[in-house]
């Protein structure tokens, strides 16, 4: 109580503004949490877990299954151009090059464009001039350019944060450069790697408009990466635009909800294991 009362008029007010600013957000969170848990929990039926989907169960299975995979996709494609990619930022390219500025430049310009405008060049390139058509594919090349700049820039801030001791350490035992890089720097970084990692799913998971340009919105179990399929956002979407499915809605939230939770705890947890090594 004492160091409050000796704080300054202008700390005290900074300090209030803070703790109002938390405890809206705290607020609000809980508010949206609590608000799909009450609305979508009472929805969820057996049924909506169905393997088939028909106007009368509205199953949310296949999209599902499509969510995961196109998660998958889009990190496969995403993640070793971003990782490594900021390794030749960080690690390689020299203080001071043009093309390293460039990229950079070019990463933080993406990552601001509107997610329309991702659709817009999916639907042109992947759809029509490669043929792909709607598909999985094409919506993961396009949720890949997505997540491409946010991945690289978390990388390499990480990559940045790892201590020069470690690769000065390295050197002097007479490691070179690429086994410090994958035995020492890529270790330490890799909680905020895994963090980014854990944004761009985020990020996947909860798209619509450039899915519904690219990968459509069938609603079937996909067969394979150049079945059209739509995610549990878009499928959420659909049934919330048509009105006589809201109740379903928000039983598909509360099912994303989870998920994203899950997703984000293991990430966690291997980002720990990661580190104790």
């Amino acid at each position: 109580m004492k160091k409050i009362k000796n704080k300054k008029p202008v700390d005290r007010v900074l300090s209030s503004l803070v703790w109002i600013s938390a405890g809206i957000t705290f607020f609000v969170l809980v508010y949206l949490i609590g608000y799909i848990l009450i609305k979508g929990i009472p929805f969820i039926t057996p049924s909506l877990f169905a393997l088939n989907y028909n106007s009368d169960n509205v199953s949310l299975f296949p999209a599902l299954v499509t969510t995961v995979i196109m998660v998958l996709m889009s990190l496969c494609i995403a993640v070793p151009l971003g990782v490594f990619t900021a390794i030749y930022l960080v690690e390689y390219a020299k203080k001071g090059n043009r093309i390293v500025k460039i990229v950079r430049v070019t990463a933080e310009t993406l990552s601001g464009i509107p997610s329309i405008v991702y659709a817009l060049f999916g639907s042109l390139f992947f759809v029509f001039y490669l043929g792909w058509g709607l598909s999985l594919l094409s919506g993961s090349f396009t949720l890949a350019v997505m997540i491409l700049p946010l991945i690289m820039r978390t990388t390499e801030e990480s990559l940045k944060s790892v201590p020069d001791i470690y690769r000065e350490g390295s050197f002097g035992l007479g490691a070179g450069r690429l086994r410090t890089v994958f035995r020492i720097v890529l270790p330490a970084a890799a909680p905020g790697i895994l963090a980014g990692v854990i944004l761009a799913v985020g990020r996947i998971v909860g798209e619509t408009a450039a899915l519904i340009y690219t990968a459509g919105t069938f609603t079937d179990m996909p067969k394979n990466i150049f079945s059209s399929g739509r995610t549990l956002a878009v499928h959420m979407y659909q049934l919330s635009g048509e009105g006589l499915y809201t109740g379903k809605a928000h039983a598909t939230a509360v099912i994303l909800l989870v998920m994203v939770i899950g997703i984000n705890a293991l990430s966690s947890f291997v980002a720990k294991k990661i580190a104790k090594r």
